[in-house]
C-alpha cells in the first residue's frame, strides 16, 4: 500500500523569521528576530527563551493547516497546550516538552482523533499516510543535514505529510538548516529511520 502524494501543508518554522534560521542555530540570540511579535509572545524576552522548544508547536500548527483548521499563533497555541501539561517549566529554568499526552488531548478537545504511537518502526510510516493520517515524528535535528551521521535518534519533531511516487517520505521540518531541509523535504524510509525514535503522534487516519 502506498500513500498517495500529498499537496504540501502551509509550513511554519519555530521562529518567526525563517530565512534567519542558519543563524539561530549557529547561535545567534532569538530575541533579535525581527518578526518575534508574529508569535504571541508576551515580549522578545519570552519568545527567545522558547525559540529552540516549539518544533512540536510549529509541527502541530503545519498538521491544522492541512487539516484546515484556524491555526493560532505560535504561543498562543504553546499556552493551550501547555496548560494540559503539554510542556512542563522547571524549577532550574529547562522547558521539558512537547510532551505528547498533552498535546493530543488539546487535539481532542478540538475533535481532532489522534494518538500517541510508541515502538512504532519506520516501516509502518508509509501505512499511517495511506490511510490519510499526518504524523509528528519523533527524529534527530541532525535531519536537517541529511548525510550527517545522528548521534542517537529522536529529541526533534517535523511533520511527515505523504510520499512522493519515488516512495520517498516527504514533511516539513520546523528548523531545516537549507530551505530544501525546511519545506517538503524528502527522505527514502531507510534514510528517514536512520533518524527515527519509533514515536511520534499520529494525527487522523
Amino acid at each position: 500500500m502506498t500513500a498517495r502524494p500529498r499537496v504540501a501543508p502551509a509550513y511554519f518554522s519555530q521562529w518567526e523569521s525563517e530565512a534567519l534560521v542558519p543563524e539561530f542555530l549557529a547561535g545567534r540570540d532569538a530575541a533579535t528576530d525581527p518578526l518575534w511579535h508574529l508569535s504571541g509572545a508576551a515580549d522578545a524576552a519570552e519568545y527567545a527563551r522558547w525559540a529552540h522548544h516549539l518544533c512540536g508547536v510549529a509541527s502541530l500548527r503545519m498538521a491544522l493547516a492541512a487539516l484546515g483548521r484556524e491555526v493560532p499563533s505560535a504561543h498562543a497555541l504553546r499556552r493551550e497546550v501547555q496548560r494540559l501539561g503539554g510542556y512542563v517549566e522547571r524549577g532550574d529554568g529547562d522547558i521539558a516538552g512537547l510532551i505528547y499526552r498533552g498535546a493530543v488531548d488539546w487535539l481532542a478537545a478540538r475533535c481532532i482523533p489522534a494518538r500517541i504511537a510508541l515502538d512504532e518502526p519506520c516501516a509502518d510510516i508509509p501505512a499511517k499516510l495511506a490511510r490519510g493520517a499526518l504524523y509528528v515524528a519523533s527524529v534527530h535535528a541532525a535531519i536537517r543535514l541529511p548525510g550527517e551521521e545522528p548521534p542517537r535518534q529522536g529529541g526533534h519533531l517535523v511533520l511527515v505529510f505523504g510520499q512522493d511516487r519515488a516512495g520517498r517520505l516527504r514533511f516539513h521540518n520546523p528548523s531545516g538548516h537549507t530551505p530544501a531541509s525546511r519545506r517538503d523535504a524528502r527522505l527514502p524510509v531507510a534514510e528517514f529511520a536512520r533518524y527515527h525514535a519509533d514515536r511520534g503522534i499520529v494525527i487522523g487516519g
